[in-house]
């Protein structure tokens, strides 16, 4: 369901490296790898109604700049 790919897509981000920042395409390809059919728009749509940062933001945030 869409809840549960949300979950997983927050667990993702709340489990990555600061030196390895995920980006939408990259959460595609991992969660298609795990059978999930998903779009990278779909993907950045949950993110940001997450209110989570891009894979930019995130990584700027990470490094402190």
């Amino acid at each position: 369901s869409a809840e549960a790919v949300r979950d997983r897509i927050r667990e993702m981000i709340e489990n990555e490296e600061s030196r390895d920042i995920l980006s939408d395409d990259r959460i595609v390809s991992l969660l298609t790898a795990d059978g999930v059919n998903i779009a990278r728009r779909t993907v950045a749509k949950y993110r940001e109604a997450m209110r989570i940062p891009s894979s930019v933001e995130r990584r700027r945030l990470k490094a402190g700049v």
